[in-house]
């Protein structure tokens, strides 16, 4: 097959003139802060995902922080697992909390519900529960182990059908290469009243909105305020909130091409290869290689064009982050994965062009993936 001239990524935005029309919507309007778009985001996210409330932030790192802030912890243990990105070990420590990595499951390659319960300690107050890439995280064994606040990190499971539902709390992700992009940017969804308040006043140094002081009867622009708690800036703008309500729009459309790729990838690529559990965010498509060539074949890929990653490089061997403890799974699973394109716009040609050349890859090594 002939080498395309052009770099197949392994992930993509995608966006026409309906994001182009929201965002014009707002920028006539003259209001580009947190306003009316906003809150229009907020409403429409929460009743997808069915939460009463919902609380736009700048990112999912920023929400995973709120969360913790709101609800006093310092000082305490904060479970994780080692294969996700960086917020869920690292936001922990902003916090003063110590991060207690655990290992995940082989087939999921989500947290471990038997770790837990192995490194669990009487200070262990919260578990970051990360749905990974879409498949959600088994909660309910995780609570017949676990007595404490469960965050259910939603980035790569929008929209999975029950996410964020299991857990006390859901944090989700628009950031740029996600389901649903906006950029970047997050929601915090939750029924706890009292807990979405306290997140919301925290987003704006605890100053109610310049939006919610125009909304008052008979008095207009309500300029005074008084700051009675600690607060950060955080808030959603309605620039992104426009994009996240015309990407929500299209979002069953983009999900469908998500798993059709997923689809094809499973019917049509070697046989030896380890297809992931399937997804129904395929949020990335991760496959399982024999470990002695996964890197040859990153190589011989983008020697093609053909850009892949690796999600992810286990948290607990980052020098910051590193553990006094053994990763069975971790450890020798995330040396066979590697990430293949997947993306909205990949063409009928380019996602048999990826197939092509990773199954002659297979074809001329001899090593058979155990």
């Amino acid at each position: 097959m002939k080498i395309i001239d052009k770099q197949i990524p392994v992930l993509r935005p995608y966006g026409d003139n309906l994001e182009v029309s929201y965002l014009k919507e707002v920028i006539d309007s003259g209001w580009w802060g947190k306003g009316q778009k906003v809150e229009e985001f907020e409403e429409k996210f929460a009743k997808m995902v069915g939460h009463k409330y919902a609380i736009g932030v700048t990112s999912n790192t920023h929400g995973q922080d709120l969360v913790i802030k709101a609800l006093g912890l310092t000082g305490v243990d904060i479970i994780n697992p080692t294969i996700s990105f960086a917020t869920t070990a690292v936001v922990p420590l902003w916090n003063n909390c110590t991060s207690n990595i655990v290992d995940v499951e082989k087939d999921t390659m989500s947290i471990d519900p038997l770790d837990v319960e192995k490194y669990k300690n009487d200070d262990s107050e919260m578990l970051i529960a990360v749905n990974h890439n879409g498949v959600l995280a088994k909660i309910d064994e995780i609570r017949k182990v676990f007595n404490g606040f469960i965050l259910e990190d939603c980035a790569h499971s929008c929209y999975t059908e029950g996410a964020g539902l299991k857990g006390d709390v859901a944090v989700w992700s628009f950031q740029a290469v996600k389901t649903m992009s906006t950029g970047d940017g997050g929601m915090i969804t939750t029924n706890d009243k009292q807990l979405a308040d306290r997140c919301r006043e925290m987003t704006w140094f605890g100053i109610p909105s310049t939006w919610s002081r125009t909304q008052g009867k008979n008095i207009g622009y309500s300029w005074d305020y008084e700051i009675e708690s600690l607060g950060y800036k955080c808030y959603m703008s309605d620039l992104i909130a426009a994009l996240g309500l015309a990407q929500m729009k299209r979002l069953p459309e983009l999900l469908e091409k998500r798993r059709w790729i997923q689809k094809t990838y499973n019917e049509k690529l070697d046989k030896r290869i380890e297809r992931p559990v399937w997804s129904e965010t395929c949020q990335y498509y991760v496959v399982k290689v024999d470990s002695k060539i996964r890197n040859k074949l990153i190589i011989f890929l983008a020697e093609k064009n053909i850009h892949t990653s690796v999600h992810f490089k286990p948290l607990h061997l980052h020098p910051l982050l590193k553990q006094d403890r053994d990763y069975p799974i971790s450890d020798v699973e995330w040396k066979k994965m590697i990430t293949l394109p997947c993306y909205y716009s990949m063409s009928d040609e380019e996602l048999e062009y990826v197939i092509y050349w990773v199954n002659k890859f297979m074809e001329q090594n001899e090593i058979i993936h155990t």
